[in-house]
């Protein structure tokens, strides 16, 4: 039996990423989830990602690159989600205690 969608959007949901992480491999080391509008970022941790770099993906798409992120589906809007390597444990809190806010 396949298991429910654990995300708040629906897996053909637009969220934002980079193109190094969907074209180039580069972990995920930040997550972001909105508390305007319920939306994701799925970002490499970088402190200013280049704007030219980010590409409109769907949910699921970024959840097929990787399997971690199913762990913060239950990520309340307004936090985000942050780790120093793919190898480490994701570290949650509210957005605005992280210096390199999303």
């Amino acid at each position: 039996m396949e298991q429910p969608w654990p995300f708040d959007q629906p897996p053909n949901c637009g969220v934002i990423t980079l193109r190094q992480i969907m074209e180039r491999g580069k972990p995920i080391l930040l997550v972001s989830h909105d508390e305007d509008d319920h939306g994701w970022q799925f970002l490499d941790g970088s402190e200013n990602p280049d704007e030219a770099d980010a590409v409109h993906v769907c949910l699921s798409h970024v959840v097929e690159t990787d399997q971690t992120l199913i762990e913060l589906a239950d990520l309340p809007p307004g936090w985000q989600a942050w780790r120093p390597s793919a190898q480490d444990k994701w570290v949650r809190e509210p957005c605005s205690e992280v210096g390199n806010e999303a």
